[in-house]
């Protein structure tokens, strides 16, 4: 088992920046991928950002250039560093770790909620 605490989410002004952070606990070993996925109401949840493998990343076209994905392995921690938020930006952010043998956590989510 995984567990996962997200935070960092708060109510933000267009161009402004949050950082989000994701603790894992558990069983944190065979990661495949670590990514922050979002869900805005109304809407499915989408991927934001990806860290798969022990480097390579990804992002969402809508967040990239304002968005970045890292990790402190030797605090099992998960960022995402938002600059630049937009309306469309707002959302549930939630944390995700996929192992290599298929099993799929999540945290509980974080909202992020910009004013204007």
């Amino acid at each position: 088992q995984v567990q996962l605490v997200e935070s960092g989410g708060g109510l933000v002004q267009p161009g402004g920046s949050l950082r989000l952070s994701c603790a894992a606990s558990g069983s944190i070993f065979n990661i495949y991928s670590l990514g922050w996925f979002r869900q805005a109401p109304g809407k499915q949840r989408e991927l934001v950002a990806l860290i798969v493998g022990s480097d390579s990343t990804n992002y969402a076209d809508s967040v990239k250039g304002r968005f970045t994905i890292s990790r402190d392995n030797a605090k099992n921690t998960v960022y995402l560093q938002m600059n630049n938020l937009k309306p469309g930006d707002t959302a549930v952010y939630y944390c995700n770790i996929h192992k290599a043998n298929g099993e799929n956590y999540w945290g509980q989510g974080t909202r992020v909620t910009g004013s204007s």
